[in-house]
């Protein structure tokens, strides 16, 4: 059975090009803002979402088919077009460039899938189906939405602040340790009350017992 080592890409101030101009280019073009690439869109038609974006400056645009020098310098590429032929064309130049390539809808030209992606401020949680079934990764995503409410991105900032300073204490801490002392359900109570300070204090209290 295919399956796909999960990694989290840092996009940000990267060059990712977007081949296609519908609906779907404009979902991918979104996803791809919101983690801070340089999106640039290659389509001689644009879906009005996408027009948008472009009128506000938010990615650039070149009006015409996709050509084999538009995957140069990108660091991903996402391929959307309706013509199986452009995206066959697409995901070889991809290949010949060694630019990892997502063809949408078609797991077998492509290197890597993208999942359904849940988020709470720092904390990402990502569902894959290794591309069997999209809908029920995103089935499992809006299930898990319901679960992990907005303080866990108050959580990943009070232990973030936590280890900064147990680093700065040169707390010896195991990966066991950290686990078994944060108490989850006791830390967001406390973060829903507005004592997120509170929270971190005593973890720290607890991973200094640990560090001893």
């Amino acid at each position: 059975m295919e399956m796909y080592y999960p990694v989290f890409l840092n996009l940000q101030g990267k060059k990712c090009l977007v081949a296609g101009g519908g609906q779907v280019a404009l979902r991918k073009a979104g996803t791809l803002l919101e983690y801070g690439a340089v999106v640039t869109v290659v389509s001689p038609r644009l879906c009005a979402g996408l027009r948008r974006l472009s009128n506000d400056g938010r990615i650039t645009v070149i009006n015409r088919a996709y050509r084999s020098d538009d995957m140069k310098g990108a660091y991903v590429a996402i391929v959307a077009t309706s013509n199986r032929r452009t995206n066959l064309g697409a995901a070889g130049d991809a290949k010949k460039r060694r630019v990892p390539v997502n063809v949408v809808d078609d797991p077998v030209l492509s290197d890597f899938i993208v999942p359904s992606i849940m988020r709470r401020g720092s904390l990402a949680i990502a569902v894959s189906t290794s591309g069997k079934s999209p809908a029920l990764a995103r089935k499992i995503r809006s299930r898990l939405e319901d679960e992990f409410d907005k303080e866990y991105a108050s959580l990943v900032l009070v232990i973030e602040e936590v280890r900064r300073r147990a680093r700065g204490q040169r707390l010896r801490i195991s990966s066991k340790d950290w686990q078994e002392t944060i108490d989850l359900d006791s830390m967001l109570s406390l973060i829903k009350q507005g004592r997120g300070e509170e929270a971190g204090e005593k973890l720290l209290t607890k991973l200094k017992k640990c560090g001893k």
